[in-house]
């Protein structure tokens, strides 16, 4: 049986959701600077040890390396990753539809759980030929898998306001 906040409860997990897309699509502008950032901390006296034994740092040392050589001689390919940027707004603007009639757009919830179980293969299968480390990797996926709890929720939800709705009275 639907519970009486079940709308609410999938705006909730919705624009949490959002979010972390949101979140996700503009830290993925300024790339060199937030990679420069981490590096900072990463070699203050406390993190470093830590850091250099799990071969964090040495890896992003490789990363900022990476961007800094390519932002400097070929700025052109961070365009790319503006685009990335972008798909992560636009796909966050998709879940507007199912903020406002969760039922009606339902399609737009079972597509974003797609959507974040591709992520798992893509990294696995694109990670060693790209040379990405296997503990990245499992970061990466780990976005796929917490970005599938509140769609999973909200799928769930939504099955409730359907019985709801077509339940006699």
């Amino acid at each position: 049986m639907a519970h009486p906040g079940s709308a609410s409860r999938i705006r909730f997990w919705l624009v949490l959701f959002i979010l972390g897309l949101l979140l996700s699509g503009v830290t993925a502008f300024p790339l060199e600077n937030e990679v420069q950032g981490l590096d900072k901390l990463l070699h203050t006296e406390w993190l470093e040890p830590i850091s250099r034994s799990t071969g964090l740092l040495p890896w992003l040392n490789l990363v900022l390396e990476g961007l800094s050589r390519t932002n400097a001689q070929y700025p052109f390919l961070a365009y790319g990753t503006d685009w990335l940027a972008f798909a992560h707004l636009v796909i966050a603007a998709a879940f507007i539809g199912p903020w406002i009639n969760p039922v009606r757009n339902k399609w737009v919830v079972a597509w974003g759980l797609i959507a974040c179980v591709a992520v798992l293969p893509l990294a696995m299968i694109a990670g060693p030929i790209r040379g990405i480390p296997f503990g990245w990797r499992l970061l990466d996926c780990s976005f796929g898998v917490l970005g599938a709890i509140p769609l999973a929720i909200c799928w769930r939800e939504i099955g409730d306001l359907e019985r709801t709705a077509s339940a006699p009275r």
